[in-house]
């Protein structure tokens, strides 16, 4: 369970390729780069439980740093490449990173970030240089590819999106052990989807987030390959999983959209029958469109949900899923509990805030440097929740309606806006939606709907009147946008994750309550 374990069985073989380059480093390589700068790190000071950070698009040093720090017992944060200069401080100084590696593609930024993160001991740059960063490249390869004597596993500590407000670095509480140990989170990569050193595992999105990177850097503790997209494009994906037999791959509901939207030519052109499995996680997917997905690639579609909280799980695979459309499972680690807003358990079918029961032998985590965020998402029995709402059938299965924060609240009746985005996305002239509430002066609130066209050059009023008739066709009209505006390209990250509160504060303005 060892990249160096791997490097003295098969040195040769590749640990992860490049997609767009076919860049290849094998794992006798990613042994001793990480090696090397493990070395670097502990010169510098650095001893367990310290933090670095890691600022870079998808690219093959960003998993030498990540395995450095894996191996030396250390923190390490990697920060969404999206993020301004003041965003990026205010993550460097919450998680006390004293080493930054970040790449030259954000010079400009990097030069910003000089005189804002004063408590950065050491600043290394990949590729070319600016003044107050020393050369990634030189720096490490001034260092023996040696291990260290002591190598104890370290580990990741991301940040929240901030979709709904400032990020929050996510600390889990590790205890000190020697390298090598299987990760409780890998148990359903080897005993469900039999994942091993002949693994070809395809990542699509980028390593900031963190499924990507943990399933990246389990599949290299496996000992299997890992193919790694710099950027996602749908019919690149399909080629990918052609050209290296791919037989593993994550995705999200976006990609899915996007890769049926294709023209039929270019999606039957590549042979995707490599696959075994196809997961699927991080936002809920519509019924039709994993209907579609499960039509064309076979019931390999297997889909989880949980947080970087790592506070629960659930999982269904294809078939459970037709049996519960919309569902995304049963919990794999301890109890669901759906609750009201005074903490009573809802009824089957009654929609409520997602709660976990503890799982067993799980390290616990917090909220770094926020006791009452971390107090907030426990109750009194040690429940915890990220503040999902859903609901359980008769079955136990769970089926997610909505982000708490972005329920609407019409004339005092809830509205989950995900149910028309649903339908919304179905529709062949759409390519993108986002469903919200925005200020009505008799309602408090209205829904409203924002759509990135498949054709900017039909965005207008006879587009939305059709896109109004048609989720109005298939929802009660109260659940319905009362307009549709037309946006060019809605802000999403690379992962899928739509950051509705862009949107949607376009329209509230400066208001903080919803009671108009």
């Amino acid at each position: 369970m060892w990249p160096g374990k791997h490097a003295l069985e098969r040195p040769d073989q590749a640990a992860f390729v490049m997609a767009s380059t076919g860049e290849a480093v094998t794992y006798r390589e990613l042994n001793d780069r990480s090696n090397q700068l493990a070395q670097c790190f502990h010169a510098a000071g650095l001893r367990f439980g310290d933090h670095i950070a890691v600022f870079m698009e998808n690219r093959p040093e960003f998993f030498e740093v990540c395995w450095a720090a894996q191996r030396s017992g250390l923190y390490y944060t990697c920060i969404n490449w999206h993020f301004n200069a003041d965003e990026t401080a205010y993550i460097l100084d919450d998680c006390d990173a004293q080493v930054l590696v970040i790449s030259d593609t954000f010079r400009d930024l990097a030069a910003e970030l000089l005189d804002k993160t004063p408590g950065v001991k050491m600043r290394l740059m990949v590729g070319s240089t600016i003044e107050g960063y020393a050369s990634y490249e030189e720096t490490r390869d001034a260092f023996p590819a040696e291990p260290l004597e002591e190598e104890i596993e370290g580990t990741r500590m991301l940040y929240s999106s901030g979709t709904t407000g400032r990020p929050k670095g996510v600390r889990y509480k590790i205890p000190r052990q020697i390298v090598g140990a299987q990760p409780l989170e890998m148990g359903m990569m080897t005993t469900v989807w039999h994942m091993n050193e002949n693994t070809v595992y395809l990542s699509p999105a980028p390593m900031y987030h963190s499924a990507p990177l943990f399933y990246c850097m389990s599949t290299m503790r496996l000992g299997g390959t890992v193919i790694v997209m710099e950027q996602f494009d749908p019919e690149a994906a399909l080629a990918c999983i052609e050209k290296y037999q791919v037989t593993h791959s994550q995705w999200v509901p976006t990609m899915f959209v996007r890769m049926l939207k294709l023209p039929e030519a270019a999606r039957s052109r590549h042979d995707v029958s490599s696959q075994k499995v196809a997961i699927h996680a991080a936002a809920p997917c519509s019924v039709e469109v994993k209907r579609k997905m499960i039509e064309w690639w076979g019931p390999i579609i297997d889909e989880y949900y949980a947080a970087t909280e790592g506070m629960g799980a659930t999982f269904i695979n294809s078939a459970d899923w037709l049996a519960h459309p919309g569902s995304v499972g049963k919990s794999m680690l301890a109890g669901i509990r759906i609750l009201d807003d005074d903490g009573n358990e809802q009824p089957v079918g009654e929609v409520g805030t997602v709660w976990f029961e503890p799982p067993p032998n799980r390290p616990g985590f917090e909220y770094h440097k926020d006791e009452e965020k971390t107090r907030d998402s426990f109750n009194a029995k040690g429940w915890s929740t990220v503040g999902d709402m859903g609901y359980l059938d008769a079955d136990g299965y769970l089926y997610l309606t909505d982000r708490r924060t972005f329920m609407i609240v019409s004339g005092g009746v809830n509205i989950y806006p995900q149910e028309a985005e649903n339908v919304l996305i179905d529709h062949p002239k759409v390519y993108d939606v986002a469903v919200f509430g925005i200020p009505d002066p008799e309602m408090g609130e209205r829904v409203h709907g924002v759509v990135q066209p498949t054709n900017w050059d039909e965005a207008g009023p006879d587009l939305e009147r059709e896109l109004l008739d048609f989720v109005q066709s298939q929802l009660a009209h109260y659940k319905c946008p009362k307009a549709i505006d037309f946006e060019r390209e809605l802000p999403r990250e690379q992962t899928g994750k739509l950051y509705k509160r862009l949107l949607r504060d376009r329209y509230w303005g400066d208001k903080t309550s919803r009671i108009v």
